[in-house]
């Protein structure tokens, strides 16, 4: 993943002045603005020299620009760099599987960032969301598999946190994988809240053919390849354990 970065500020659009700033050194002599909760400061770590941490846009998702330097591996500081920061924070995403039918469902839906990178917008991938404030992650993942498959699990398991865009997004997403019944799974159901306008629709497949549908990058979402594939190493195993 190419980095967001670059080693001179970039222009702020028309209209979207900073809102918030940290500084190291002497605070500056007029007012600042106060800064959401959603986009606090980059921790400190000795790796890493801030010289600037400014929110340029506080929407749903708020963006950063830090001007920093960071520690070389011979312990002299990089020279100083401008990169952009989306921040997402957390969130979840569930594959959910039936041993006893060796099936796997997903969904389908439409993804405007597929449209930007020139691919089918109706993307087929694994049922997911964002975390709230506090909220427990198991809690969260079983909360997004029912409101876009209609499904319940017996068994539900974390098996891994993994960051998505590490070149520009801080999200870290909490991986699960979830036992369903596929028995009388209705492919097809649509799914999603009409509150946030979604819609999605239900994908049966068998696992064998979901294994397939990422070796041959039919599936072209990242966090959806990820858990299929760690599910076909982990294959052997979990068909006796999960049984």
């Amino acid at each position: 993943m190419p980095d967001a970065g670059g080693t001179a500020p970039a222009a702020i659009p028309s209209g979207l002045a900073p809102v918030g700033l940290a500084r190291v050194g002497p605070a500056p002599s007029g007012p600042v603005a106060e800064r959401s909760g959603r986009a606090p400061p980059v921790p400190a770590h000795p790796l890493y020299e801030p010289a600037a941490d400014e929110v340029v846009w506080n929407g749903r998702f708020p963006l950063q620009r830090v001007r920093f330097r960071y520690r070389r591996g011979d312990g002299r500081l990089s020279g100083e760099l401008t990169w952009e920061l989306w921040r997402r924070n957390g969130g979840v995403i569930i594959l959910p599987w039936d041993p006893r039918t060796g099936r796997i469902a997903l969904i389908r839906q439409f993804r405007l960032p597929a449209l930007a990178a020139g691919i089918d917008p109706l993307q087929t991938e694994c049922p997911a969301g964002l975390l709230e404030p506090d909220e427990d992650p198991l809690a969260a993942a079983r909360r997004e598999l029912e409101e876009e498959t209609g499904l319940h699990c017996d068994r539900l398991e974390p098996f891994g946190r993994f960051l998505l865009m590490p070149g520009g997004c801080d999200e870290m997403l909490q991986f699960h994988l979830a036992r369903v019944d596929l028995h009388a799974a209705a492919a097809g159901r649509r799914g999603g809240l009409d509150s946030e306008h979604e819609e999605t629709e239900l994908v049966v497949i068998p696992t064998e053919d979901a294994f397939a549908m990422v070796a041959d990058n039919r599936i072209q979402g990242a966090p959806a390849a990820l858990a299929i594939l760690w599910l076909q190493a982990n294959h052997a195993r979990l068909r006796t354990e999960w049984a």
